[in-house]
């Protein structure tokens, strides 16, 4: 039986968290095959099944206090969506509780039991009824609701005839009429226009200041960072961290398994004879290949190279707008007079897209024999979505380099904002204006 405790007449129920999961396991069956002639199902009948079981949550549990916004991430397959349809009631759990105080309102697939063949108006009619809303309220809502949706002028005109992106539209205006008291939300902001997701920000933020409690999937980070106090990290079906937002949503990016990157594209740039290699397969440090150089050349050598994130630990993933450390291991071997680091970063498809060196910042490195380390400090990632290419090479200020690694290291930047492009500029919009500082 499923456990479903307290409900809207229980007068102790304000006092109550809003959510509660309790080792919470859930199981699906796989069978392993398909019968599809009558003779194979009349021979189907004295064979036993073959089937397998697959566990997409595991021993889940945890707390939702009332009026708290409760972010749910993890890489897809990890049990996000099937949770929120077990606290639905839409599926039932394969083992442990779920105790929930306060009414539901689903956000999870917005449209279902809207009807091809009724009017926008038909449907909005249907849709409140099943939503306990009477008459006198439904049509004194109407209007409103068609407006949020930008829909008027199409009030009789069949849902058939809408595009998707009307029909989630109308389904979320008409969703929103009732005030809910627990909001469960899945992937949400990753349909409709602009326009539309900013009317979803907008809302939700208007109910986490009413002291809606929030359950809200999505794999917008940075919605998650905004409107989420708190969030559950899920990892295979278990609850790999909960707590506060920036700390879990860090771990989430710091802890992902690194991007396969693709081989590096040549783009003129590189050294005759120079082979292109893949970047190492740990992340956040890799080492050369021996022999790049001649060995009587190489009076230092690069022995190593690490991308250190924002918590000072060694990565390969990063987000746009984090600060990143690029630290160079090196030996010198042979007593020379000046030493010059440069490093390049091009992008996943070999374009060009910054070069700076130790000389063009006026820093002296330290030339004196032995195993050293330079940190290049990068206060700000300013590259969106991709896979990044670190050419370092060691060179006296003129003639040929010592030692050359060509695009053999790599690291990955998410970003957590709508913006696209290659590069995240600071930037607003606003009336013209004196305050702005730029002139007329």
């Amino acid at each position: 039986m499923f456990p479903r405790k307290a409900t809207e007449k229980d007068p102790g129920r304000s006092a109550k968290p809003a959510v509660v999961v309790r080792n919470l396991t859930k199981e699906f069956v796989i069978p392993h095959e398909r019968k599809t002639t009558l003779f194979e199902n009349i021979r189907g009948v004295f064979q036993p099944s073959v089937y397998e079981k697959f566990v997409v949550l595991n021993d889940v549990s945890f707390t939702v206090d009332r009026g708290d916004s409760l972010g749910i991430v993890g890489f897809n397959g990890s049990g996000k969506s099937t949770l929120l349809k077990l606290i639905a009631n839409i599926l039932r759990p394969t083992a442990g509780s779920i105790e929930v105080n306060g009414r539901i309102t689903p956000f999870l697939e917005l449209g279902v039991g809207f009807q091809n063949d009724l009017t926008a108006r038909e449907n909005i009619e249907v849709y409140s009824t099943m939503m306990g809303l009477g008459d006198g309220e439904i049509k004194k809502n109407m209007d409103s609701v068609l407006e949020f949706a930008g829909l008027t002028q199409f009030r009789d005109t069949k849902l058939k005839n809408f595009s998707s992106g009307m029909q989630v539209r109308l389904a979320f205006a008409t969703a929103i009429q009732r005030r809910p008291e627990i909001l469960l939300v899945d992937e949400v902001l990753a349909v409709g226009d602009m326009d539309f997701q900013k009317k979803c920000l907008d809302v939700f933020k208007q109910f986490r200041e009413q002291g809606v409690t929030m359950l809200f999937v999505s794999h917008d980070l940075s919605s998650v960072r905004k409107f989420c106090n708190k969030t559950l990290l899920l990892r295979r079906g278990g609850v790999y961290a909960f707590g506060e937002t920036n700390q879990i949503v860090d771990r989430y990016i710091y802890s992902a398994k690194p991007r396969e990157p693709p081989a590096p594209a040549g783009n003129g740039a590189e050294k005759a004879g120079s082979p292109a290699r893949a970047p190492a397969a740990n992340p956040g440090t890799a080492r050369p290949a021996a022999g790049q150089l001649p060995e009587e050349q190489r009076k230092v050598a690069i022995t190593a190279l690490e991308f250190i994130d924002k918590h000072g630990a060694a990565s390969s993933n990063f987000v746009t707008g984090d600060p990143m450390t690029i630290r160079v291991r090196y030996e010198v071997r042979q007593v020379i007079d000046a030493l010059d680091f440069s490093i390049t970063i091009y992008n996943e498809a070999g374009v060009y897209c910054y070069a700076t060196d130790t000389q063009a910042k006026n820093y002296t490195v330290d030339r004196t024999a032995g195993k050293r380390a330079l940190d290049l400090v990068i206060g700000r990632i300013p590259m969106l979505d991709g896979v990044y290419y670190i050419t370092v090479a060691a060179a006296p200020p003129s003639g040929d380099a010592y030692d050359w690694h060509e695009k053999e290291y790599s690291f990955v930047v998410q970003k957590e904002t709508p913006d696209s492009g290659l590069f995240e500029i600071d930037c607003r919009w606003a009336l013209p204006g004196p305050g702005n500082g730029h002139g007329r």
